[in-house]
């Protein structure tokens, strides 16, 4: 631009006299506040100090030149970081403040400080799209149990298609998962954010509060329900627990996925007791795990959501079926992952796993050798013999296998649902049908129990004639295991998530692996 200048002010001086007078100085000030940038060589060196691969197949795919000379381009960077906290994310993890320094002074800039400049915005922006697609952590490094396939966003196609198209803002907006949970999540984001700051006291009380009780807890308790608008009246903090106030705390309650009865126990006060921060990490934990989630839905699915002791099954987009279902113990956990339904197996047997084997079993056998034959399991040595309760030998009990014949009593109930999977994991029906009337059901050892499971089979098979209830009923009767293939293409997502909204209204579910708050300081770290 100064050479430019400078070939001006030239040819007025070579110039007749005759010829007209170029006006300098509207010239200068009509770009004085120009913010465009000019398209600058840069040197590999500065590209590959950052040792990011992305970053430097970027730039190899522009001619290894500046790209961020629109003003537009880069406020819309700028703005969609600073705005980043909206989706969970942290503004500070792309490096903001330098940013909008940066910005500020763009046109003070010198031709090195611009590439740097540059460079910045590329390497922070790519790393933006990547934790928006992706997540900020990778869960097979964090979790043992977890068995999730993380597809890489290619942020150079991202890129590169937003500057062809003139559409950065369009192309940042793709990235964002579309899955309605996630929506949900951002939603209930907002709507935490407009609590006021909590000032609300801890509840500390061991005693069970029944409606009509009187109880000085009551009035901290009162002022929590009106804090999180469950309550919509304070003209009565008192210490009686009135009509309203049952009411208010069904809905509560019922929010929280806890027993709507109203009455005050240890589950609702832990409840209660936790803090708008605390719910808003919560928040930003489960938006993170949705990151990591798939990125479109098979066409049929089924939706298991881990802590919320659910199963859906989604055809076209449609919930056709929904069960409550037992999962694992914390000691067991059930495992997160991502898989295809193959097989039902009517009456199946039940091999027992080492882990219960070892806990469960062995310790139950050497008390009393007519344990496992009460349960109808049979002991069998390496060459598939059967074996006498009384001649196993206790010092090596893992040299035998130990099966449950098929019945209503097996221990895997009617029938079970095979998926391929690294976890050894199914669904299945249960010999203790009883469990899907409480309220907290992890306590399985790792596999989904399903409740009324020959339903959901019968969806899945998808065969009227052929497999009619009435048939099913009649295969069951036999006892005789039998495995059938499923032709009906469905994908399960056994999944964790244990917060969203719904019509305007926050949703929690207790953390029954405690994996929140954990989850959200290494996002923030």
């Amino acid at each position: 631009m100064n050479k430019y200048y400078l070939f001006i002010v030239l040819l007025i001086f070579v110039s007749c006299k005759k010829q007209p007078v170029i006006d300098l100085e509207t010239f200068t000030i009509s770009n004085s506040n120009d913010k465009e940038g000019d398209i600058i060589e840069i040197d590999t060196l500065m590209i590959s100090a950052y040792k990011n691969k992305s970053l430097a197949d970027f730039y190899n795919s522009r001619d290894n030149q500046t790209v961020w000379q629109a003003e537009k381009n880069r406020k819309i960077i700028l703005e969609t970081i600073k705005n980043c906290d909206s989706e969970g994310l942290n503004p500070s993890d792309y490096n903001i403040s330098k940013l909008q320094e940066l910005e500020k002074k763009f046109t003070e800039l010198d031709e090195s400080e611009q590439i740097n400049y540059d460079l910045l915005l590329t390497y922070n922006i790519q790393k933006y799209l990547t934790h928006l697609h992706n997540g900020k952590l990778d869960p097979n490094k964090i979790y043992s149990n977890w068995d999730l396939r993380i597809n890489e966003l290619d942020t150079k196609s991202v890129l590169n298609n937003a500057i062809e198209k003139d559409s950065l803002a369009g192309e940042i907006q793709k990235c964002q998962p579309r899955a309605l949970t996630y929506g949900k999540l951002i939603k209930a984001l907002h709507l935490i954010n407009e609590f006021p700051e909590d000032k609300t006291e801890p509840i500390d009380t061991l005693l069970k509060i029944e409606p009509n009780g009187i109880n000085p807890a009551i009035i901290a308790i009162k002022k929590k329900l009106l804090y999180w608008k469950d309550l919509e009246s304070n003209d009565s903090i008192t210490s009686h627990y009135d009509e309203k106030t049952a009411e208010a705390m069904k809905k509560f309650q019922a929010r929280h996925g806890l027993i709507s009865d109203g009455i005050i126990g240890k589950s609702t006060i832990k409840a209660l007791n936790f803090t708008k921060e605390q719910r808003k990490h919560q928040i930003i934990a489960n938006l993170e795990r949705w990151r990591w989630f798939s990125k479109s839905f098979a066409q049929n699915y089924v939706l298991i959501n881990i802590p919320n002791y659910s199963l859906d099954v989604v055809e076209d987009q449609n919930v056709t079926m929904t069960k409550r279902i037992v999962v694992g113990r914390i000691k067991r956990k059930t495992p997160v992952l991502t898989s295809v339904l193959q097989t039902v197996v009517f009456n199946p047997t039940w091999t027992v796993p080492p882990t219960i084997l070892k806990e469960d079993l062995i310790p139950e056998m050497i008390k009393n050798r007519s344990a496992l034959k009460n349960k109808g399991i049979t002991i069998y040595d390496s060459k598939n013999n059967e074996v006498d309760p009384l001649k196993w030998n206790e010092k090596r009990p893992n040299g035998y296998r130990y099966v449950q014949r098929p019945g209503y009593y097996n221990s895997l109930g009617v029938v079970k649902i095979n998926f391929p999977n690294k976890r050894s994991v199914y669904l299945h029906d249960t010999n203790h049908r009883n469990l899907f009337e409480r309220n907290n059901r992890s306590l399985s050892s790792g596999c989904v129990r399903v409740e009324e499971p020959l339903e959901l089979v019968e969806l899945i098979l998808d065969n009227p004639k052929q497999y009619s209830r009435e048939k099913i009923d009649s295969i069951v009767t036999t006892k005789k295991t039998l495995f059938i293939g499923i032709k009906k293409r469905y994908s399960i997502y056994q999944w964790y998530w244990t917060a969203w909204s719904e019509d305007n209204q926050l949703i929690f579910r207790k953390d029954i692996y405690n994996l929140d708050a954990d989850l959200y300081a290494q996002l923030r770290n």
